[in-house]
């Protein structure tokens, strides 16, 4: 299995509640109908879940910025694009702690919602970090996000979520080719400020960083 591991959703939301969720605190597991059941039918089938490490309480606005000041550990995206939160995680390595505090934000994320039906959270694990195909075994849980609520399912129709991904996917592999491009350039001595890029509204909603200016 690959060192890599991602965390990706979209999910439909008015500008006004993604502010508003920028600032919700990441709800107990409780907020989740079924918490034990993370990896239930996927590949880490009847892995146990170890909710302990969630950061419960911890904010979006707080975890992004973190990520951003963390830059040699991960690689995201965050943004606000056509009435929804796009968000695209890249973790080196297993974060227990990322994982299920990225979690239960998007739960909160869900809850804010006013747009009918749910959304999925997707987690797996891939080298380059692309999304894979749905008929993919490899895939490791899947969470749906609503105001009605949510739970872990593996009966998701993952053909359309994965389309509706794609282009944070892209916006994703946008900044992995940026980063190479200094990494490799022998001006820069492979030096790379990872926080500049969220300036870059491309990569990161400038809500996210307001109050640090």
């Amino acid at each position: 299995m690959s060192d890599s591991f991602m965390l990706a959703t979209r999910i439909r939301m008015s500008r006004s509640e993604f502010e508003q969720w920028l600032d919700t605190p990441a709800p107990d597991p409780s907020a989740i109908t079924n918490p034990d059941a993370v990896f239930d039918g996927w590949y880490w089938d009847g892995k146990p879940a170890d909710w302990q490490h969630a950061d419960i309480g911890t904010t979006p606005r707080e975890y992004f910025s973190g990520a951003v000041e963390y830059g040699d550990r991960s690689f995201l995206i965050c943004v606000y694009r056509e009435g929804a939160l796009e968000a695209y995680l890249m973790q080196f390595g297993f974060c227990e702690a990322d994982f299920y505090t990225g979690l239960l934000l998007f739960t909160a994320a869900g809850r804010l919602s006013s747009e009918p039906g749910p959304a999925t959270v997707l987690f797996w694990a891939e080298t380059s970090g692309a999304l894979r195909e749905p008929s993919w075994d490899g895939w490791l849980s899947t969470l749906s996000v609503g105001s009605a609520g949510a739970a872990f399912s593996r009966d998701v129709e993952l053909s359309g979520v994965i389309e509706d991904l794609r282009t944070v996917e892209a916006r994703f592999f946008d900044l992995v080719g940026r980063l190479s491009a200094i990494e490799e350039n022998p001006d820069t001595g492979g030096r790379v400020d990872y926080r500049e890029f969220a300036l870059d509204p491309l990569f990161f909603d400038q809500a996210i960083l307001a109050d640090e200016s």
